[in-house]
């Protein structure tokens, strides 16, 4: 949620941002009016109530007619500062609505555009000339399966369309990355996390997951809980209704959990083998601190991205995210898109996002900063989304042969081994 002040003070501001977002700006003008119907009847209720107590004074000292004229009069008076009541929590929930509406204010200097618009910041790494080394790259289906890590098969009839069974090698080279992901967070000063997968709507709705992106989410009825699509959620209302000390902030937490996604509108996207599935595990980073500072900590995320990425051997860009594509919580994001062989293209495997103080003030969450009590900011970044890093190991580090090296990072955690061979 933004500020409410900015509103009033400037609107012009909120509509340019919700324009590059892709939407009409219409919305800001829903909302003046919502918020001059609310505080113009907020005033004619003070206004009748303060005029009610004053009567109750003068019905007291009365007597005789005047008493039962102000009798009248207060039973008159009592109707309307009832209506006026009504009115005004009509126009407040309308005006509350709304601003629910609105995403973060993008940030100056993001790109302009939709999902195919953003700006390639940086390169890194080359990805290899598979043709130049005489052979064809196998997917990461076929890999999978010829090293035994894969069955998809079984994970469709267990639980339906892209549900998957990682096995063998491919279930120790989960935990390999999540115990590097963990080695990682710690040398980074990140407190690690084991949040809960199941939230309230309060903490889905404070995160931004309930507007845009519901259709996205799998909720359970009977229980009125959601199964989350990120460790962010959990994270982010881990502090909710709390004030902390601007000198215990920055706060760096690491979240390890599954995440559950229904992949709407995905039908027909991506659907051999575990690219996009409705299952899996992820380490999030997500960082508590002064508004002042969520910049540089954006950086700072984005670096540590890189740090795992690199470390994994793996060829990738870094794309500053256009505002179309932002999602409704971010102000800026930046994606690192790791280079797919057997697509020849680079696709998305972490993202890092500056939500700035618009989660936080819908989690009620702030600072006490020299003696005043304000909102702070909240960020968040992939630290490693386990099916697409496996499907970027398998695919970028394959042999000739089908076997699979494993990058030196990750053999500690592998029992040394240095590379998946096929099973015979």
């Amino acid at each position: 949620m933004i500020d409410p002040k900015l509103l009033r003070t400037d609107p012009d501001r909120i509509r340019r941002s919700e324009i590059a977002r892709g939407g009409s700006g219409e919305v800001v003008d829903e909302l003046l009016a919502a918020d001059e119907a609310r505080r113009g009847n907020i005033q004619a209720f003070e206004t009748m109530r303060a005029e009610q107590k004053d009567l109750g004074k003068q019905v007291a000292k009365a007597q005789g007619e005047e008493k039962q004229q102000l009798l009248a009069r207060t039973k008159e008076l009592s109707a309307n500062v009832k209506a006026a009541q009504a009115a005004a929590d009509e126009a407040g929930v309308k005006f509350e609505e709304l601003m629910k509406q609105l995403g973060n204010l993008v940030i100056d200097g993001v790109p302009t555009g939709g999902e195919d618009e953003g700006t390639i910041v940086e390169t890194i790494g080359t990805p290899r000339d598979f043709a130049a080394e005489g052979f064809e790259p196998r997917d990461h289906l076929e890999l999978g399966e010829m090293l035994g890590a894969l069955d998809m098969e079984r994970g469709a009839k267990v639980s339906g369309s892209r549900f998957y069974f990682l096995t063998g090698v491919g279930a120790q080279l989960e935990f390999a990355l999540s115990q590097f992901a963990m080695a990682k967070a710690l040398e980074w000063g990140f407190t690690p996390m084991i949040p809960p997968s199941l939230v309230k709507p309060s903490a889905m709705e404070g995160t931004g997951f309930l507007g845009q992106a519901a259709a996205d989410v799998y909720r359970l009825e009977a229980d009125d809980l959601y199964l989350v699509g990120t460790a962010e959620v959990p994270l982010a209302a881990y502090h909710s209704d709390e004030i902390i000390d601007a000198d215990k902030l920055p706060l760096h937490y690491a979240g390890y959990s599954p995440a559950f996604r229904r992949e709407a509108g995905s039908y027909g996207k991506d659907t051999r083998g575990i690219f996009r599935v409705h299952w899996f595990d992820k380490w999030e980073m997500f960082v508590y601190c002064d508004p002042a500072d969520a910049e540089a900590e954006h950086q700072k995320l984005l670096g540590f991205e890189k740090e795992f990425i690199t470390a994994l051997e793996l060829p990738f860009q870094v794309l500053d995210v256009a505002s179309g594509d932002l999602g409704l919580s971010a102000a800026r994001k930046y994606d690192c898109y790791a280079w797919l062989p057997t697509q020849d293209r680079y696709r998305e495997i972490t993202s890092t996002s500056n939500c700035t103080e618009f989660q936080a003030r819908r989690l009620n969450i702030r600072q006490r900063k020299d003696g005043e009590v304000s909102p702070l900011a909240t960020l968040n970044g992939t630290l490693c989304a386990m099916t697409r890093m496996i499907i970027m190991l398998l695919e970028n580090h394959q042999q000739a042969d089908g076997s699979v090296y494993i990058p030196p990072a990750l053999r500690p955690y592998m029992g040394g081994m240095e590379k998946m061979t096929p099973k015979a």
